[in-house]
């Protein structure tokens, strides 16, 4: 299936699952239910088919420093201009978590295959793994702790949400005692699960999907999907020039980096009250205009 053709059925998705949302066809937590799915059984699935081919390199350091720096640019960009806009906390918490994490799991897994191919895969594992999980469980949980003014996580519960995580589980088990060629049984319903990822993680995002936003937000709104589609994609491409990465790590960074706000980042400010109109805005919307610019990327890639 072409690039083109895959834009296509996504948007198809995308629109099947608000429709069946809108509605009232399926039951109102099926979006919850699909995405526990792929948390569960589709993600862990591709990592375990495709991560134990996975060569520990000099390369895969520049892989996970990408989104490490990309947190720090956002970060040094973010406070200045959310104090010179005076943007209340929520809206500047969700630029703080939304602008530097990305819909790396779900979107991601499914498009890297499509977009570079099936070889490119560990790298995207490598790329969110130990960049946007890891970022999503130490910086995530410290920015709804401090603006949220919960308590705040210690290094013994980041701990425990990093290593119970079913994804980080796969990881570990495709690092150690997963062969690299396991039987043709395996491997087979390994891909079986793995290629549901895209469909499921689509309609489920469809069934989610909210646009409605009250006009204090449009600005961090524009902000923040400029910043994450755009500028932040962009000085990834710098980074692993300057890196000196081979061609298909950096396709697989600019794209990871490319992806539009992570949906479980958001679903963590919302929880906290931070925004939560804004949280699902930037969601909903960079789904949307990243069926727009992933193609432009494509373009600029030449992938």
């Amino acid at each position: 299936m072409s690039v083109v053709a895959i834009f296509a059925f996504i948007v198809v998705l995308l629109a099947v699952g608000r429709f069946l949302d809108w509605r009232r066809m399926v039951p109102e937590n099926a979006a919850h239910t699909l995405n526990l799915v792929v948390l569960n059984v589709c993600l862990p699935a591709a990592i375990l088919l495709h991560a134990p081919g996975l060569e520990f390199r000099k390369d895969l350091i520049g892989l996970v420093a990408v989104p490490w720096i990309i947190l720090l640019v956002t970060n040094i960009g973010i406070w200045p201009v959310a104090r010179r806009l005076r943007l209340d906390r929520g809206a500047t918490a969700n630029l703080l978590l939304q602008v530097p994490l990305g819909n790396t799991s779900f979107i991601g897994y499914a498009l890297i295959p499509v977009l570079v191919g099936a070889s490119a895969m560990p790298y995207a594992v490598v790329y969110d793994q130990l960049g946007s999980f890891l970022i999503l469980t130490t910086w995530g949980l410290l920015v709804v702790a401090w603006f949220g003014g919960g308590d705040r996580p210690t290094p013994l519960g980041i701990l425990r949400r990093v290593i119970g995580f079913p994804p980080f589980i796969a990881l570990v088990l495709a690092l150690t005692i997963m062969p690299a060629q396991p039987g043709q049984a395996v491997s087979q319903g390994l891909q079986l699960l793995a290629d549901a990822l895209l469909p499921i993680v689509v309609l489920a995002l469809g069934m989610q999907l909210r646009l409605r936003l009250p006009g204090q937000h449009r600005l961090p709104l524009v902000l923040g999907l400029v910043a994450k589609l755009l500028l932040m994609p962009l000085i990834a491409f710098g980074l692993c020039r300057w890196f000196e990465l081979p061609a298909e790590i950096s396709v697989v960074a600019v794209y990871l980096t490319a992806m539009p706000p992570m949906m479980t980042s958001g679903a963590l400010l919302s929880s906290a009250g931070l925004a939560p109109e804004l949280a699902s805005a930037l969601v909903g919307y960079g789904i949307v205009a990243s069926m727009l610019t992933l193609p432009l990327w494509h373009w600029i890639l030449g992938a």
